[in-house]
């Protein structure tokens, strides 16, 4: 894992996450871009400069941000960019080749109900890249433990696992599988392949109506540092975005949670 991408949102929760992917670099000694973006203006007359005003304004806030972290001697490398949030971050990341993008649950949305808010949620809808959610006001520590959830046990990417492996492997974590068998599972749903049994120090079966609920069932016995899953194609946490954003209801972290895409 050699770089890390980490889109801001406003200054409060930009500052942990940003502090949590310094601190989750200095494991696995990444490198970090930093961008902050903010939108355009079609005004004429007196506002006809509002995007230098804007361009200031998120120059300001990234300056603000930067000075309120620990950097730790991790290279950070940032750039403010003119667009719309969602799309220019993908551009970004897809341009930059990140092998990570980590990002706060709720970049700017203020409802209490809502766990993961548009952009984050926008970003692992457009993206094909892995990324790892993190609560607000989260503080970093050492990943000991992943609960990885899946209720299907095919692998049709193979290289879907090389994200989660990495950071097993720099941290030296355990990897517990939870294989949730549910009601619209098929029999190849509840095979799993090889790459899952290689992966995980051990492998638990559930019968759940959905990972979620398997998940929750399980994390006290775990006792995670991270939650991963995968997004498919089909499935349960797919349908989740289909609003680009996620209501605590029905679903919700209060650990880092990291995203892997399946079946792409």
């Amino acid at each position: 894992m050699k770089s890390i991408l980490v889109p801001l949102g406003d200054s409060e929760k930009a500052i942990c996450t940003l502090q949590y992917a310094i601190d989750f670099a200095t494991f696995v000694g990444a490198k970090i871009y930093v961008i902050q973006v903010f939108g355009t203006t079609k005004v004429a007359g007196a506002l006809k400069n509002m995007d230098e005003l804007l361009e200031k304004d998120s120059e300001e806030e990234l300056a603000h941000v930067l000075a309120n972290v620990n950097k730790k001697d991790i290279e950070i490398i940032t750039k403010t960019i003119k667009g719309q949030v969602v799309d220019s971050i993908s551009r970004i990341a897809a341009r930059l080749k990140v092998d990570l993008i980590i990002s706060s649950a709720k970049n700017r949305a203020s409802d209490s109900s809502i766990y993961v808010g548009k952009i984050t949620g926008g970003l692992v809808k457009q993206t094909e890249l892995p990324m790892l959610i993190i609560p607000k006001g989260y503080e970093f520590k050492a990943i000991k433990n992943v609960l990885l959830g899946v209720r299907s046990g095919v692998i049709r990417h193979l290289k879907v696992l090389d994200p989660l492996e990495d950071i097993a492997k720099r941290f030296n974590a355990n990897v517990n599988l939870l294989h949730v068998i549910t009601p619209h599972n098929t029999m190849e749903d509840n095979t799993l392949h090889a790459d899952f049994e290689t992966i995980s120090n051990t492998i638990t079966n559930s019968e759940n109506a959905t990972v979620y609920q398997g998940v929750l069932e399980h994390l006290i016995e775990v006792s995670p540092d991270m939650i991963c899953v995968i997004r498919r194609k089909r499935g349960f946490f797919n349908k989740l975005w289909e609003q680009n954003h996620i209501k605590k209801v029905d679903f919700e972290s209060r650990i880092p949670l990291l995203v892997l895409k399946g079946n792409i």
